[in-house]
């Protein structure tokens, strides 16, 4: 059965359809974290930066071995792009991720003294960078929130819901900015991503069981 997204609907009605939503997820998954494996910010960004294109499981597969192999920025900077390649390779797209991991490693050197910038402009001039591993790292490591983090899960999940209108995961994270309580916009998109997993699954959704589907747009049409 075809899936369909709804009309735009007033900000206000969104908002609190939003907040009950979010009050599921949180009743649902509470405190969940992040699902890259990581023990300080350079690694976290490292890892989100792999993940574009990947599994979370495959990048938590990699990332033991590099950063075994290059544990600092410095470390990193000064790496040969080919061995960086060999480590991450089964990552996907690797070559593009091997050189941007060793520029975004050689700014940290040359205008952060190797350390982890919490602005998320300064994060999104690193090579590699966008809002998304910026926001992911402000959020998860600095508590820093900048935004809601847009992946495939929050963008095909609140399309169908029907609090998003558009494609475009910077347009989503400014339209879910608005409508998303600022206290939850670190855990927004962990919630969403553990019920894109569970019960929102892409290709079989469990449509009947969701707990969100009285606020679904896409359910409440197709039924």
């Amino acid at each position: 059965m075809p899936r369909t997204v709804s009309k735009e609907k007033p900000e206000e009605e969104l908002k609190k359809r939003t907040k009950s939503i979010v009050k599921i997820l949180n009743k649902k998954y509470g405190d969940v974290e992040c699902f890259l494996f990581h023990n300080n910010a350079f690694e976290l960004l490292c890892a989100v930066m792999l993940s574009a294109q990947c599994t979370d499981d495959r990048v938590n597969m990699v990332t033991p071995d590099l950063f075994e192999k290059y544990p600092t920025p410095k470390k990193l900077s000064l790496a040969k792009l080919s061995d960086v390649e060999e480590v991450i390779k089964s990552c996907g797209f690797y070559k593009n991720k091997a050189k941007n991991l060793i520029a975004m490693a050689q700014r940290l050197m040359s205008h952060h003294n190797g350390e982890i910038p919490e602005t998320i402009e300064e994060l999104t001039a690193l090579a590699g960078v966008g809002r998304k591993t910026a926001n992911v790292v402000l959020g998860n490591w600095f508590g820093k929130s900048a935004g809601v983090v847009v992946d495939t899960h929050v963008k095909r999940i609140t399309n169908l819901l029907g609090i998003t209108k558009t494609k475009e995961p910077e347009k989503i994270e400014l339209e879910l900015n608005k409508i998303v309580p600022k206290k939850n916009w670190d855990k927004f998109s962990l919630w969403l991503i553990s019920h894109g997993r569970e019960t929102c699954i892409a290709r079989r959704p469990q449509c009947a069981d969701c707990e969100l589907n009285k606020y679904c747009d896409t359910y409440k049409s197709n039924t």
